[in-house]
C-alpha cells in the first residue's frame, strides 16, 4: 500500500537541525513536513530516564555540552524558557596511567565553563517539538529513494513496510551527509564527486560510545574529586560528572577508547571493564551503580556509516563544500550539523545549519 501526501519543503532528518528548521519554517507559515526514520526525535541528541522512586531524571547519552559565546543555543533556550546550568568542576581531576596507577590533581578539568540543560538535551528536542504541529511530524519513516522531476517525488518506507510518497518542491537532509550517500537512492543518481564529497564529510562523535554510571550518592565529590577523570588503560579515556544541576540521582560517565570495530558483540565486557575501572580510579563506592548503560552510536545505522567507525583524531573542518551546494538546482539542501561553516559538530553547528539553510529558502522567494 502507498499513500501520497504533498508539501512544499520536505525535511529529511528529525535532530537538533532538522527540528530548529522546521521551528523557523512553522513561525514563518511556511508549508513543510518532517520525517525521521527512528521512533523518536532527537537524532544525536539522546537521554536515558532513570527512574526511582522519588522521581524521573534524564541523563544525556548523545552531547551534553554548550559554551559561552555560543549565542544561537543560549538565545533558542531563553526563547523556549530553559535552563541551562555550569557543569560540575570542582575538586581534583584524576589520573590513571597505563598500568592502572591513580594519581590526583595532575591538570584541570577540561570541560570547566562547559553548560548543560536543565532536564537534559531532550528537554530541547522535546520544546521544540511541542512548538511545531504535531501532523507536520512523521516517526518511523526513512528515506530510500528522492526523484527530481516538476516536483521531487520522496519515497519513504515505514519500520511497518508500508511506503509513502511525499511530493514537494525542496527537500532538505537534515541527517549527516554520509547517512544520505549511503542510504538513499537519488533519481537522477549524484554524480561520483557528490557522492565522494559527501562521504569525505565525517560524522560528528558518529564512532564514538559512552558509558553512564549512576549513583544514590556523588561520592567522589566527598573525596574532593570533580569527576573528572584521563585514563591510559581504559576502557573509558575521559570521564566526567554528569550529574543534574541540584540533587541526585548522581552520575559519571565516560567515552569508551575501544574502537567501533571491536566492540559490538562485547558490550557486557565493556561495561564490566567499565566499572571496574570506576572503582580503581574512584574507589570501591563506584562497585554498585543504579544503573550502568552502553550508548554505542557507531552500532545505529541512523547515525554511522562504516567509513565513521574509524573514528576521528581531531575536530574536522566542517561546512559545505562548494561541490555541494545547488544541488538540483538548490532544491536539494543539505543542512546538518556537518555543514555548518562555523561551528559544525556542535550543537550550536546544527543551529547555525538550520538558520543558513532557512535563509537560502527564504531568499530564493525573492
Amino acid at each position: 500500500m502507498v499513500t501520497s501526501t504533498q508539501t512544499d519543503i520536505l525535511i529529511i532528518g528529525g535532530g537538533l537541525s532538522g527540528l530548529a528548521l522546521a521551528y523557523k519554517l512553522h513561525k514563518s507559515s511556511r508549508s513543510f513536513h518532517l520525517v525521521e526514520a527512528r521512533n523518536r526525535l532527537g537524532g544525536r541528541v539522546h537521554a536515558h530516564l532513570f527512574k526511582d522512586k522519588h522521581k524521573e531524571t534524564y541523563y544525556d547519552l548523545g552531547p551534553a555540552w554548550f559554551w559561552p559565546g555560543q549565542l544561537r543555543i543560549d538565545n533558542l533556550i531563553d526563547e523556549l524558557r530553559l535552563e541551562k546550568f555550569n557543569q560540575y568542576s570542582t575538586g581534583a581531576l584524576s589520573y590513571e596511567d597505563n598500568t592502572g596507577y591513580v594519581q590526583r590533581g595532575k591538570g584541570i578539568s577540561s570541560m570547566e565553563g562547559s553548560y548543560r540543560l536543565k532536564g537534559s538535551l531532550n528537554a530541547l528536542i522535546n520544546a521544540l517539538a511541542a512548538n511545531i504541529p504535531r501532523e507536520k511530524i512523521s516517526l518511523g519513516l526513512r528515506a530510500r529513494k528522492i526523484c527530481k522531476d516538476d516536483v521531487i517525488a520522496s519515497h519513504l518506507i515505514h519500520r511497518t513496510g508500508q511506503t509513502t510518497k511525499i511530493n514537494s518542491n525542496k527537500v532538505v537532509l537534515a541527517l549527516p551527509p554520509r547517512i544520505a550517500a549511503d542510504s538513499i537512492d537519488f533519481k537522477p543518481k549524484l554524480s561520483l564527486s557528490h557522492l565522494k564529497a559527501m562521504n569525505d564529510i565525517p560524522t560528528w562523535m558518529a564512532g564514538h560510545a559512552k558509558v553512564m554510571a549512576i549513583y544514590e550518592h556523588a561520592f567522589w565529590r566527598d573525596q574532593g574529586l570533580s569527576g573528572d577523570a584521563i585514563s591510559r588503560r581504559g576502557p573509558m579515556v575521559e570521564i566526567h560528572d554528569a550529574s543534574p544541576p541540584s540533587g541526585g540521582p548522581y552520575a559519571l560517565f565516560g567515552f569508551i577508547g575501544v574502537p567501533a570495530n571491536h566492540r559490538k558483540g562485547h558490550e557486557t565486557a565493556l561495561l564490566d571493564a567499565a566499572k571496574a575501572q570506576l572503582i580503581r580510579v574512584f574507589g570501591n563506592a563506584a562497585n554498585t551503580p543504579l544503573d550502568l548503560i552502553l550508548q554505542d552510536w557507531a552500532l545505529e545505522d541512523e547515525t554511522a556509516t562504516a567509513l565513521d567507525h574509524e573514528g576521528l583524531s581531531h575536530h574536522p573542518n566542517y561546512g559545505r563544500p562548494s561541490i555541494l551546494k545547488n544541488l538540483w538546482d538548490s532544491r536539494l539542501i543539505l543542512g546538518s550539523t556537518e555543514t555548518a561553516p562555523t561551528f559544525g559538530g556542535y550543537l550550536e553547528g546544527a543551529l547555525e545549519a538550520a538558520e543558513c539553510v532557512f535563509d537560502e529558502l527564504m531568499s530564493d522567494e525573492k
